[in-house]
């Protein structure tokens, strides 16, 4: 009886199909076997949206020129020392407008100072006023914006009529306004007026993606458990209704320093004797023929830088976007 049982499976082995099912087997065993780098199988590592996000910015070579710019300009900005020697407020009138010469490879302004150490030592100032400004304005328009959506009603509805106002003041005009009558040297007014303009963006951000994200299953589910209001916001709807916050934010940190350095420019921003790109570009601008290079370096140092932050916001934005898999 046994022999008859064994002659249709080694009947089918014997033929192509048995053998290609056979062999069809052995792989999908294989496959689900294979351990991974960290000798984990695939169905014992789950992937979270962040670490696929991180997988795909790592083979992303426009997150990784971006990503090495902004390390750099973080380092001259807290070590400016490193690169250059001189200081960015010692001036020499008789070099006034010279170009290049050894040891000063930018040459000189209309001051006579070295264009080349104000170009680095204005990166201090840009990335401190691009930093500070996004952070202040991602925890204000996030937290306002989370509390709207999360809550609706009437607070949602008095935040959308005040973040209406806001749009509709023009942000030069409201700089050219509000600073004019402020006579301090330091960032933290210029920081503090585009917190004031521009938290309603982000804010308009975080309220729509905290409606979305109250509606899933699983944070219906959490609620019906008992989850308090403080846990569903926290636990379950935070963390899902981060990532275009963050995309947003980033975007919006190149922008900010174009901002500041068109206030400076005006003369309503960083006033001498600070170190801005936008300052230097409005001192260069009368010399525009006699010394072009006072105003061209400063002038790329700025595009560079954000155009740095908005390629590494366009990279975040796509690894961050499930439709784009």
């Amino acid at each position: 009886m046994s022999d008859r049982h064994d002659e249709p499976e080694a009947a089918i082995a014997g033929t192509s199909m048995g053998g290609a099912m056979d062999l069809g087997v052995d792989e999908a065993e294989t496959l689900e076997k294979t351990p991974g780098p960290d000798g984990a199988g695939p169905e014992d590592r789950p992937r979270s949206l962040w670490s696929d996000a991180w997988r795909d910015l790592r083979r992303n070579p426009v997150f990784i020129v971006s990503a090495l710019v902004i390390l750099f300009l973080v380092f001259i900005s807290l070590w400016p020392s490193a690169i250059t020697s001189g200081s960015p407020l010692k001036c020499d009138l008789s070099k006034a407008q010279e170009g290049s010469q050894p040891g000063h490879p930018f040459g000189f302004d209309g001051q006579g100072c070295d264009v080349y150490t104000r170009t680095v030592y204005g990166a201090r100032t840009s990335v401190a006023v691009g930093v500070l400004a996004t952070l202040g304005v991602a925890v204000l328009g996030s937290v306002l914006g989370a509390l709207a959506g999360f809550f609706g009603g009437i607070s949602d509805s008095v935040l959308s009529r005040i973040t209406d106002v806001f749009f509709a003041i023009p942000v030069v005009l409201g700089g050219l306004v509000l600073l004019s009558v402020i006579t301090s040297n330091t960032v933290w007014p210029v920081i503090g007026f585009i917190v004031l303009l521009g938290w309603p963006q982000i804010s308009r951000i975080a309220r729509g993606a905290v409606i979305t994200a109250k509606q899933n299953d699983y944070v219906q589910a959490a609620r019906a458990l008992g989850a308090s209001n403080s846990r569903l916001l926290l636990r379950h709807i935070a963390p899902n209704a981060v990532a275009p916050v963050i995309v947003v934010a980033t975007i919006a940190l190149g922008t900010y320093i174009a901002l500041e350095a068109t206030l400076s420019y005006l003369g309503v921003g960083l006033k001498p004797p600070s170190v801005s790109w936008g300052i230097d570009i409005s001192a260069a601008s009368p010399y525009i023929r006699n010394a072009p290079h006072a105003l061209l370096w400063p002038s790329g140092a700025l595009a560079i830088t954000v155009l740095a932050f908005i390629m590494l916001g366009d990279a975040v934005r796509d690894a961050l976007d499930p439709k784009l898999r």
